[in-house]
């Protein structure tokens, strides 16, 4: 089956043709990076990892550029209220993103561009807008310079937006604008409010990019005037993404193929956000649940599909989760070591109907619970091949909880804690299996129940007692 997405352009489900045959380019709106991230932040994150891991394992050479947002109107503004360089807070919210994206197991891109470290490409960019007639310096004197959307019929295409329906541009003063829907390309400095720090020279006078300016010179130097994917939350998609593709095109670029756009998690209905006071930052949620339990929660939704979020149904997903653990372990324990195999064609299916999670995790409930029947009844090699088939379908998924990533993060303390349970567990089971050849069920229930208090979950089978935290 053809790999087929939706294409936020077209609003439509399209096949995937790639620019190139056998790659894929795709570039990720990364994150200003103003403030801790939190579980709707790095939704995006996790979700084109999947795509990105898919892909690959379907044989595309992919080519994956996230950027980072670190100099901006909000990190000003964060940083002179915390009274701290502004660099100092992108650098250390840098740092933050970056363990909360390693800790839910999401690939490190190919490359991941800083805006800052791209400044004469963006002054490059808006030059050409310029002398294309496409964008203007401010006549205010401020520096200011501006993309002129009258100039190019198309605005709006994205979004689906009339220009004439739309709100006042709100990313600089309307004095120095022709009209009031015209963006900012380059932000002259203003000595008053700004740090120097926070400026670079440019045609027009000492300033700092725009945000639209900075994703579409990253996208087109990593990628090329034309490439496949790109990606983001849906709440950019206006006015960022439609800004970044007029912008591009208006410069004579191809831009992006297609557009993919993944739905927020929300909290009471609204999108989770600083400004609302209800956002849950990720090492904060990853005192409740483990980080693996954390992106299975997140991936068995479709990335369309808004998320309400609850401590709730995470907590239901996290169980959900321990029991595809205990089949694999119990697997193990009756077919020896599990390798990764091969998916089922219905999981591929799902896959490439356009990313679609909810439905394969769907076909992996159904492998464990045939998996946990053969288990009863004994079928060694049915056990093994349903085993292999779940890792295969968890390791596309980015939560095989044999890969090497999240053993590496289990440490030496846990192995040695692991262990001791094992042995007090063994000997637990001992006792139990005692008092039921005695056929003393009361005694055989008592220790049962003690195991459950503590999380561990027991399952008789023909083979003796297994069991799992």
């Amino acid at each position: 089956m053809t790999l087929r997405l939706y294409d936020s352009a077209t609003r439509a489900v399209r096949d995937f043709v790639p620019l190139d045959a056998g790659k894929a380019g795709i570039y990720l709106c990364g994150l200003t990076v103003q403030s801790e991230p939190h579980v709707g932040h790095v939704r995006s994150g996790v979700n084109f990892d999947v795509l990105r891991r898919w892909m690959a394992a379907t044989g595309y050479d992919v080519t994956f550029i996230r950027n980072i947002t670190d100099i901006d109107d909000k990190i000003l503004t964060k940083s002179a209220e915390q009274g701290r360089p502004w660099y100092n807070l992108a650098y250390m919210m840098s740092r933050e993103l970056d363990a909360a994206y390693d800790a839910l197991n999401v690939l490190p891109p190919t490359y991941e561009p800083a805006a800052t470290g791209h400044i004469p490409e963006m002054v490059e960019l808006i030059s050409l807008l310029v002398e294309r007639g496409h964008a203007y310096p401010a006549g205010d004197g401020s520096g200011d310079v501006y993309f002129d959307v009258s100039s190019w019929p198309s605005y709006g295409e994205l979004s689906g937006q009339k220009v004439d329906e739309m709100s006042a541009a709100e990313d600089a003063d309307l004095r120095g604008k022709r009209d009031p829907r015209d963006f900012a390309l380059w932000k002259g400095f203003k000595k008053e409010s700004e740090p120097e720090t926070a400026a670079w020279p440019s045609p027009w006078g000492p300033g700092r990019p725009g945000w639209h300016i900075e994703c579409s010179a990253m996208a087109l130097k990593y990628l090329g005037s034309t490439f496949d994917i790109h990606g983001g939350g849906v709440d950019l998609r206006f006015p960022h993404h439609e800004n970044e593709q007029a912008q591009s095109r208006a410069g004579g670029f191809g831009f992006a193929s297609y557009w993919m756009h993944n739905a927020w998690i929300t909290t009471a209905g609204e999108k989770m956000s600083k400004s609302l006071g209800n956002s849950l930052v990720v090492p904060v949620v990853l005192e409740r649940v483990r980080a693996i339990e954390l992106r299975f929660y997140m991936i068995a939704a479709h990335y369309r599909s808004h998320v309400e979020f609850s401590y709730e149904a995470l907590e239901e997903a996290a169980a959900g989760f321990r029991r595809i653990e205990g089949f694999l372990a119990r697997a193990a324990s009756l077919a020896g070591s599990v390798e990764v195999g091969v998916w089922p064609e219905t999981f591929a299916a799902a896959m490439d109907d356009d990313l679609g999670t909810s439905t394969a995790v769907g076909v992996l409930y159904d492998a464990v619970r045939d998996g946990n029947k053969a288990i009863t009844e004994g079928a060694v090699e049915q056990v093994a091949s349903l085993a292999s088939s779940v890792r295969a379908m968890l390791d596309v998924l980015g939560i095989d909880p044999l890969d090497p990533h999240w053993a590496e993060r289990s440490g030496h303390v846990d192995e040695k804690l692991s262990a001791a349970v094992s042995v007090l567990v063994a000997g637990l089971l001992e006792q139990r299996a005692e008092a039921r050849a005695n056929k003393d069920f009361a005694a055989a229930d008592a220790i049962r129940d003690r195991l459950k208090e503590a999380g561990i979950e027991l399952e008789d089978t023909p083979q003796g007692s297994q069991w799992s935290i």
